[in-house]
């Protein structure tokens, strides 16, 4: 008798504790149960019944990839063909045809060709436009058409191509494709070493303490780590590479979550290669994720003086969870926080407008931290410089330009007209300016300003609406007024621009590597950084040193 009452006690307290686990999440797990129940049965539903044919498995890469887009931009459902390249942006390696390029309508645009690789190799160059890959013409296929052009090495694909409007064509042969993080480093003088760090792949440590060491043997007492544009990538690769400059045991960064399995501080782990030379590292507007972990960690610890201008603010940390059929699930699992304790997140993905855009913090209410040395700093989203360089920051005009291509297509056109330019830096004038605007204008380039977005927008309801005869001329007038202040935009931020399309008539005739080259002798922040270092009370007071 006392066995069945012990038994029913024990069953009726362990009964008990499953309701009190129970009640902390039961709500959320009927909410989810429940919706996962009635999507389960419109997929099915829609799939059975509809007039023609379906695709349940496209159907269901836009229902899930347009589900997690509303979240924040970072949260992404892989499929199988994502997962491959997911796994090649870590790797940095892969068998291709070595080029940046880019969808447009029903071309493939060669946007850069890698130098010595196989786009290279095959005479491709920036701005040609790929119409055909093999048999399969480009306006018929709707799927991304860069997996057309991947393969097991020296595999021979044929292409058609326009060139300045002229159909051409030519054969590649697909290679290993290795992406450099560190593409470039040298000495600008004879004592200051320079390493351009492009990205965070499974390289970047490897490859940044080889040019350290390589630049220190050649005489180099102070460094420069270039970090503009990079977009983040490897955690691990951003501990390790702060880890060359700082001692073994440092906090570079720690990450907060309401999970608290996700809660995590990382350290460095090995000795460092030099805890005493002076450094300079330079951010822009598109140093991102671990770009801004080293940027923040070693500007807290007073290791090196940060310059150019705020980085992206993108302190967000992604983690893959791998799924059934070779299929992941990259979610947002915690935020960046530096040693000072900054979190780097510029944007409040859980606070949006009106117009469902994600809140930013107003500068006001930024939070104010100390580094180790007592300096001020603040959070509010990315790393503000040491030495902030207004020249450096991206106009919206500027912006405007480089998003619609305005600046590539010129520079592809300048590049035909000029082919005897060879390794010579031509100086650009107002004449170029000049004639930018009209090639602009010629081609019928749209600025695409927010601004621009916004009247074209209004315009499409006008038309939907069935009112925008009425408003026809008023319309016009306005966009005419709008296209002419934005003309006037490009001759106040002429300097900036003629730099943009100067870099990017550099990478045409001498690839990104005679880009770097150039920039080791004529880029602003670098020659602020030259600056700093030959003034080293200067670079001593900013570290508080």
């Amino acid at each position: 008798m006392f066995s069945k009452i012990k038994k029913r006690h024990i069953i009726t307290v362990l009964l008990s504790g499953f309701f009190f686990v129970g009640v902390s999440f039961k709500e959320d797990f009927f909410e989810i149960a429940k919706q996962i129940e009635i999507f389960t049965s419109i997929f099915k539903t829609v799939n059975q019944n509809y007039v023609d044919e379906t695709n349940p498995s496209e159907l269901m890469d836009k229902a899930v990839k347009s589900m997690l887009a509303d979240i924040d931009p970072y949260t992404n459902y892989f499929n199988e063909q994502d997962v491959i390249k997911f796994k090649i942006n870590n790797t940095g390696e892969y068998t291709g045809i070595g080029a940046m390029i880019t969808r447009k309508e029903d071309k493939l645009i060669i946007k850069e060709p890698y130098k010595g690789f196989p786009a290279d190799k095959a005479g491709l160059k920036a701005g040609d436009e790929i119409t055909q890959i093999g048999d399969v013409l480009l306006s018929d296929f709707k799927d991304d058409a860069s997996q057309l052009m991947k393969g097991a090495k020296n595999t021979k694909i044929d292409v058609k191509y326009l060139r300045q409007g002229k159909p051409m064509s030519t054969q590649i042969t697909l290679d290993e494709v290795e992406i450099k993080a560190v593409p470039f480093f040298g000495k600008i003088d004879e004592k200051t070493g320079y390493i351009v760090l492009s990205q965070f792949n499974k390289k970047a440590t490897s490859e940044t303490k080889e040019a350290l060491e390589k630049l220190k043997n050649e005489g180099a007492t102070q460094i420069i780590l270039d970090l503009r544009g990079n977009p983040g990538g490897l955690l691990h690769e951003a501990v390790n590479i702060c880890n060359l400059f700082v001692p073994k045991g440092e906090v570079i960064v720690t990450t907060k979550s309401k999970n608290e399995k996700h809660n995590n501080t990382y350290k460095t782990t090995r000795e460092p290669i030099d805890t005493q030379i002076p450094i300079v590292v330079i951010v822009d507007g598109k140093s991102a994720s671990a770009s801004e972990i080293v940027a923040g960690a070693l500007q807290d610890l007073d290791r090196a003086v940060v310059v150019g201008s705020r980085s992206f603010g993108k302190g967000l940390v992604q983690r893959p969870f791998d799924l059934t059929y070779g299929t992941q699930v990259k979610v947002t699992i915690s935020r960046y926080y530096t040693p000072s304790g900054r979190c780097i997140q510029a944007l409040n993905y859980s606070k949006k407008d009106k117009n469902g855009k994600a809140t930013k913090t107003d500068e006001k209410n930024f939070n104010a931290f100390k580094t180790r040395n007592g300096r001020t700093v603040y959070d509010g989203g990315g790393i503000l410089p040491d030495v902030e360089l207004e020249e450096t920051k991206l106009s919206s005009i500027a912006e405007a330009l480089q998003k619609n291509d305005a600046i590539f297509n010129y520079v592809t056109n300048y590049y035909y007209k000029n082919p005897a330019l060879g390794n010579k830096i031509p100086a650009l004038t107002d004449t170029d300016i000049a004639d930018f605007k009209t090639f602009i204008k010629k081609e019928k380039i749209s600025f695409d300003t927010e601004t621009e977005l916004a009247l074209k927008t209004t315009l499409e309801k006008a038309k939907k609406e069935k009112i925008d005869a009425s408003i026809a001329t008023e319309y016009q007038n306005l966009l005419t007024a709008l296209q002419k202040s934005e003309e006037s935009l490009i001759d106040k931020n002429s300097k900036e621009i003629k730099n943009l399309l100067l870099d990017e008539i550099i990478k045409r005739y001498q690839y990104k590597e005679g880009l770097y080259q150039y920039y080791t002798k004529n880029n602003s922040e670098i020659k602020k950084a030259v600056t700093l270092f030959n003034n080293i009370a200067e670079y001593n007071k900013i570290l508080k040193i």
